[in-house]
């Protein structure tokens, strides 16, 4: 078998998805979730830091 252009597609189209798919998987980690929610609220956060009034 030779290394043609579409076979070295076809790794680098598998090699992506399975990269997408382990960001998935570490992105909705139940362990990383209270990060993740305490991230999300920090807009919400009350500062004096700010420097509005």
């Amino acid at each position: 078998m030779t290394m043609d252009i579409n076979v070295v597609r076809g790794l680098i189209a598998a090699v992506s998805f399975a990269t997408f798919i382990g960001i998935v998987v570490w992105a909705w980690g139940p362990r990383r979730k209270k990060r993740f929610d305490e991230a999300a609220n920090l807009p919400f956060a009350d500062d004096d830091r700010s420097g509005h009034a």
